[in-house]
Formats: structure tokens, C-alpha cells, sequence
């Protein structure tokens, strides 16, 4: 199974700045960069465009899965078949599509079994003790309203940073703890990595920037 180090995750959303071609245009940016300084830089496209996407040199993780059956299941994202198509893992309760604990249960074991990375996402310390005791490889820690806001949890809230990797390590310590939420920079990154985080989750901080490369770049330089 792929293993990632301190990984910048990329999580494009369903923004129109990455519609059409523009998504091939942010993935081979992420690859020029990650050529550029070799930190462990991962993209989660929409998981219509994993299949084109995954073509690209560079890790491609579902912002979403299912836990349905493989078969007769229109409309479902199934793990199965996105790694077929080439994802090595996926996020798993982003705060803008959360599941039920067992989904979460069942999601984290089927990835597992298809070697496949998990990157649960948890909202408060309450959600980071119960999920990291299914010992995903990732948990994310981002509070819902810092996400989009321009305000780093590292800097907004450095204490549920700080107790969630204390929590982890106390519950799970092979799980690896990421900073999500209102990441914008590299003295954000900075923070959450002094905070004990061991990797990055970011959406609109690199998909609404002017340049995607030197913004990717500037990132993942923390993380090398």
C-alpha cells in the first residue's frame, strides 16, 4: 500500500476554477511541484474526473466513498471501483458530506482490505477520540467554521490541534494527525507542524489562489 509523509492533500471540491480542463491543468501543476521539491503532494479531484486524472504522475485520493455494494448500485461512489480508476484512498466524512459512525467503521476496514489509504475527517475532540480508535492512516482535524474562512486552525484554535494529536497518540499512535481548515499559507503550515500535525489538508487556500504552482510550492516547501 502508497504511504505518504507529512502529505499536502489538495482537496478541489466542485469549484468552478477546476471545471473541465482546468483540472488537468491544477494536477500537473501539483506533479511539477512535487517534482520540484519531492514532498508528498496528493490531489482529491471530483470522482468523475479520478479516471483521467489518476493518468498524471502524482497520488489521486476520492473526496468521497460509499459504503455500498459493488454491483447493482446506481449513483453510489463505490472503493472498488475508484481504485480502478486509479485512486490509491479516499476522504472519509469531510465536513460537507458527513456519515454515520459505522459508515465510517465499514469505510475505513474496506479501504484497508483494498490497501487502500483512509483520511478521516473529524470536527471536534469528541469525533477525533471515537474515530481514530478505528485507526485510520489519516485524521483530519478541521472545525466546519473555520473552513473556507481565510483563518488557519493552527492559529485560530491551536489548542484542538495540540489535544488532538494527544488524543491520537494516546488512543492510536500509528494514526497520523493532519491540519485541515483555513490553511493559507506556509506560516499556517508552519504552525500546525510545530503543533505536532504531520501533514496538511487544504481546498480553497490553493484552488483560489493566482498561481497554483508557486502556491502548491510555497506549501509543500514546509513539508519537505
Amino acid at each position: 500500500m502508497i504511504t505518504f509523509n507529512k502529505p499536502l492533500i489538495i482537496n478541489l471540491k466542485n469549484y468552478s476554477e477546476i471545471s473541465g480542463d482546468n483540472s488537468i491543468r491544477i494536477v500537473e501543476d501539483a506533479k511539477n511541484a512535487r517534482l520540484m521539491n519531492h514532498a508528498d503532494i496528493v490531489v482529491a479531484p471530483p470522482p468523475s474526473s479520478i479516471l483521467a486524472l489518476s493518468k498524471i504522475a502524482i497520488p489521486i485520493v476520492s473526496q468521497h466513498v460509499d459504503d455500498a455494494a459493488i454491483g447493482a448500485t446506481t449513483g453510489f461512489i463505490v472503493p472498488e471501483i475508484v481504485k480502478s480508476y486509479g485512486a490509491v484512498g479516499s476522504i472519509i466524512n469531510h465536513s460537507e458530506h458527513k456519515i454515520e459512525y459505522l459508515q465510517i467503521k465499514s469505510l475505513v476496514k474496506r479501504l484497508r482490505d483494498l490497501e487502500m489509504v483512509s483520511i478521516v475527517c473529524a470536527a471536534d475532540l469528541d469525533e477525533v477520540e471515537k474515530t481514530s480508535r478505528l485507526s485510520p492512516d489519516f485524521l483530519a482535524i478541521e472545525p466546519p467554521e473555520l473552513i473556507g474562512k481565510g483563518v488557519a486552525v493552527s492559529k485560530a484554535n491551536p489548542s484542538i490541534v495540540r489535544n488532538s494529536v494527544k488524543v491520537v497518540k494516546r488512543v492510536s499512535p500509528a494514526v497520523k494527525v493532519i491540519c485541515g481548515a483555513g490553511i493559507v499559507d506556509k506560516y499556517d503550515v508552519e504552525k500546525a507542524i510545530e503543533l505536532g500535525a504531520e501533514g496538511i489538508l487544504i481546498s480553497s487556500g490553493i484552488v483560489k489562489s493566482s498561481s497554483w504552482y508557486d502556491k502548491i510550492l510555497e506549501l509543500a516547501s514546509v513539508l519537505k
